[in-house]
């Protein structure tokens, strides 16, 4: 038996090993945005040029009243779909100006529990098998906080649902910064607008 193998089949190597998988698999998370949309096929989003922020968003979104004033995720989260939508051409409307479009967003904190197939343990029962065959293993589990940001985007014409866009990112804290909130937003609006294959379909 060569070392390698002598080496994972010892019990505390099983640990460790499973242990360090599974700090992998979390810390490539911190930075990934798992993103969908769903959006009108009928709509020439080509035409939208110009956008303003849906008048009638009642409450932050912290749960505070929101009257004459924003929280410091609206503000972030308000800066980082500005900056994108400069980016992509869209112009933000003058005040009395009648815009394409209406942006509205919301965006909330949970705790969420991850388990990893990975974590090899002690032969405790459980499911699966530990590695080398060598008794049973079970999942790993995590705590960790996750953001998710919707976004919509309303046609102010018609006054319908053009497109959405979801995001959710693990994050390192009970709030959302600005450096997540804008990892968050662009990638939600790295997938718009839809491609000409996406809005033919």
């Amino acid at each position: 038996m060569n070392p390698i193998s002598r080496y994972l089949t010892r019990p505390t190597a099983l640990v460790a090993t499973g242990l360090a998988l599974l700090l992998g698999a979390v810390g490539c998370t911190t930075s990934h945005v798992g993103v969908s949309n769903d959006f009108d096929h009928a709509v020439n989003f080509r035409a939208y040029k110009t956008w303003s922020w849906y008048p009638r968003q009642s409450g932050d979104t912290q749960g505070g009243p929101a009257k004459g004033y924003e929280s410091f995720v609206d503000q972030r989260i308000r800066a980082a779909v500005s900056a994108d939508l400069a980016n992509k051409g869209l112009t933000e409307a003058a005040p009395g100006q009648a815009p394409d479009v209406f942006i509205a967003y919301t965006a909330r904190v949970e705790n969420k529990q991850e388990v990893s197939p990975y974590y090899g343990g002690y032969p405790y029962g459980g499911y699966g098998y530990g590695y080398g065959g060598f008794g049973r293993g079970y999942g790993g589990v995590s705590q960790y906080k996750a953001g998710t940001v919707i976004i919509d985007i309303v046609d102010a014409r018609r006054k319908e649902l053009a497109w959405r866009g979801t995001g959710m990112a693990q994050l390192n804290q009970n709030n959302i910064t600005q450096e997540e909130a804008t990892r968050i937003v662009t990638g939600i609006l790295e997938t718009y607008p839809p491609t000409d294959n996406q809005v033919r379909r």
